[in-house]
């Protein structure tokens, strides 16, 4: 089962980064040029969140099953501290991957209240682009390609 949800979590997280890339842009591109926000606009955010809300259930799913997780009871949270693979794995993976949904959330949230397109695009320009930034940061490189 874990090599399953961690193939499952590996490719998803390609669609994750493919379309906070998109959303960012779109969302940098609508600022810079003052364009109106529409429906291409609304759904490429609003896919944006489903999909990293998506990535992160199958990475909680992902982070209880894993053997890396069994590490804290073996060599307590000071070993894991001390290992740079399972600090990764175990906690800063993880924790700054839930603070990248929580802005992309946050952001499409803010962007939903605004009422004029150049304010919308700004909003998610900023939180998507953070997202992307803390998600590119990271990502366990090693492991994906």
């Amino acid at each position: 089962m874990y090599t399953t949800v961690q193939f499952i979590h590996s490719w998803w997280a390609y669609l994750v980064v493919i379309m906070l890339i998109i959303a960012s842009f779109n969302a940098i591109i609508g600022t810079v040029t003052k364009k109106e926000y529409g429906a291409t606009n609304f759904r490429i955010a609003l896919f944006t969140l489903i999909v990293s809300h998506i990535q992160l259930l199958i990475g909680l799913l992902l982070y209880f099953i894993a053997p890396y997780f069994r590490m804290f009871g073996e060599v307590g949270m000071g070993g894991v501290m001390k290992d740079s693979t399972l600090r990764l794995y175990n906690v800063e993976h993880p924790l700054i991957m839930i603070l990248a949904i929580v802005l992309i959330t946050v952001g499409y949230s803010k962007h939903k209240k605004k009422l004029t397109s150049t304010p919308k695009f700004k909003t998610l320009a900023i939180f998507y682009t953070l997202a992307l930034i803390l998600v590119l940061s990271r990502i366990p490189w090693s492991a994906w390609f």
